[in-house]
């Protein structure tokens, strides 16, 4: 089981040695991943403890807010990410301006050294750390070599390996995996490519809150997340995909993002139609309150206005087949 740290002053006395890396790690994607296995295959064979140090919130919403990224997936789902990943441990350090100010020295004798009592810190080329990112990996290795641990460098984030990229061409690519990819095939609602580079369909977690029920009056019922939902966005359409509810019980489900353009709707909302739910349960099966998962596996169409109800009910009806049939292949 993963320890989870919010402090500093969590770190039990006495722990160590450890292995350390470093990162926002905002989607837990396959580059993620592969920094990560290195990292734990490193500890075992020291016998050391892995572990990763996080931040929250984000830096670039510290830093600038007004063109920080939208992240992929809030701080519950990135750290359960982590957590499936095998490491012993993981550090969620509060970013401020307080911890920005640290100089190089200053965070690594403070946090890797005096805390976790690092043997090995494993990072990326183009790590940059302590006040002003003045912080490189030159800088690492002569800390490292001042303070006692040794440093690994890994190319990180390669998508060696991985058989699922593809260029839009049908061939393979060699594109770095980055959170920014993932999040650029969100915004063209290509969840499909976002699924391959995260390792895992892309998710959203929020609370179900009453809508206008409009769904329900047209036969379509939906679980409208609420809009302080976590997880990005992907672009208005239909997509197939998944609802776990609370009890963890994973429904099929077509999915909607947009503003309901038939309706004239003007603020965007994520919701989700479950699909084969056994008869007996039509009823019953109320998620109102419950903090629910959804999950994009395919984009079915774009967001359309339909000339009325009668038109998106049956274009409703074909996507729910649609959902079923691509659901259900797999």
């Amino acid at each position: 089981m993963v320890h989870i740290w919010n402090d500093l002053s969590e770190v039990p006395a006495g722990f160590g040695p450890s292995v350390v890396t470093i990162g926002n790690f905002d989607g837990v994607h396959r580059g993620h991943q592969q920094v990560l296995s290195q990292l734990i295959r490193t500890a075992r064979l020291n016998q050391a403890r892995s572990v990763a140090i996080t931040f929250d919130p984000h830096p670039a919403q510290v830093h600038r807010p007004e063109s920080a990224p939208e992240l992929i997936m809030g701080l519950e789902d990135k750290l359960a990410a982590l957590g499936e990943l095998g490491l012993d441990a993981v550090l969620v350090m509060k970013y401020s301006l307080e911890l920005a100010s640290l100089t190089p020295e200053e965070f690594v004798s403070s946090v890797l050294v005096d805390a976790l009592k690092a043997s090995h810190v494993v990072i990326g080329h183009d790590t940059r750390f302590g006040r002003g990112n003045s912080g490189d990996l030159e800088t690492m290795k002569e800390l490292g070599e001042k303070l006692g641990f040794e440093v690994q460098v890994i190319s990180e984030f390669g998508s060696e390996g991985y058989p699922v990229h593809q260029a839009r061409d049908g061939g393979p690519s060699d594109r770095r995996c980055s959170s920014s990819w993932v999040r650029e095939a969100l915004r063209q609602g290509d969840v499909a490519t976002a699924a391959a580079v995260l390792g895992r369909p892309h998710r959203m977690r929020g609370e179900v809150v009453h809508g206008a029920a409009r769904g329900r009056d047209l036969g379509f019922p939906t679980a409208n997340l609420s809009a302080t939902a976590s997880g990005y966005i992907p672009a208005d359409g239909i997509y197939a995909g998944w609802l776990v509810d609370q009890a963890g019980t994973r429904w099929p489900a077509a999915i909607s993002v947009g503003s309901n353009p038939t309706f004239d709707g003007v603020s965007r909302q994520v919701e989700a139609h479950v699909i084969d739910r056994p008869e007996e349960a039509v009823e019953d099966f109320d998620l109102y309150g419950q903090s629910v998962v959804v999950e994009f596996v395919a984009r079915l169409r774009g967001m359309v206005a339909y000339r009325g109800p009668e038109a998106l009910v049956e274009q409703m009806r074909l996507d729910v087949v649609q959902a079923h049939g691509l659901l259900f292949a797999r």
